[in-house]
Order: C-alpha cells, then structure tokens, then sequence
C-alpha cells in the first residue's frame, strides 16, 4: 500500500469552537469545508498532513487526561516561548515544560483535546 496523503479526524462536540481554535489561535489554513445536510467538516492544512474537524465528539470541560484523549496533537514551531506568547494573545492558555527531550508547550481546544507546541531544534535527534 502506498499512502498518498495522512490526516487526523477530530470529532468534536463544540464544533464551531474547535473551527474557530485551529483556525485563529493556532493559524492553521483552512483546505476546505463542507457541509451537507447534518454533516460538517472542516479540513486544515498541517504542513503535509491534514486535521479534519466534525462533529460528533464529546467536550470535557478544564482539558481531558491522557486516559480520556490518548492521542495529542503535536505542532512543531521554531521558538516556542514566542508561540505561547502568541496563543496568550488569542486567549488561549498554554503551560511550558521544559524536559531533557526538549522544550514544549500544553493546551486544550475548546473540546478539552490535548495540544502541544515543540520547538523544532533537536526534533528527532
């Protein structure tokens, strides 16, 4: 199997809230959108990959544990304090962490989804 493009879907309760996080505090560009009868979905562009949004998922308010939301979104950036600084900006609250692998930054959609920033210097290293 040769897979021609990657993409994460993300049900969310708070649809147009989760639109409006990816698209204006995170800056992700939006590909495209549908809507057709009770179905919706908005797709952004993740460098190379794709983060579809639609409906159907459930919200937990204060961010959900990795028990309830094993998987995080991880976007890497090249200064990381800069992007919190951003993000604060937009009325989004991220912690920085600093570790031995590097450093990062944790937030939440407005789902209560787990996001994270990672600056790009030693990725993969």
């Amino acid at each position: 199997m040769q897979v021609e493009t990657f993409g994460i879907i993300l049900n969310t309760e708070h649809y147009a809230a989760c639109v409006g996080f990816y698209r204006d505090a995170l800056g992700l560009k939006v590909m495209f959108e549908k809507a057709t009868g009770e179905e919706r979905l908005t797709c952004f562009d993740m460098g190379g990959a794709y983060l579809m949004v639609e409906p159907g998922g459930r919200a937990s308010t204060g961010g959900k544990p990795p028990d309830e939301c094993p998987s995080k979104l991880r976007f890497n950036v090249a200064d990381v304090e800069a992007a919190v600084a951003e993000l604060a900006r937009r009325g989004v609250q991220a912690e920085v962490r600093r570790r031995p692998l590097g450093v990062t930054a944790e937030c939440f959609d407005p789902d209560g989804n787990r996001c994270a920033l990672r600056g790009v210097a030693g990725f993969g290293e």
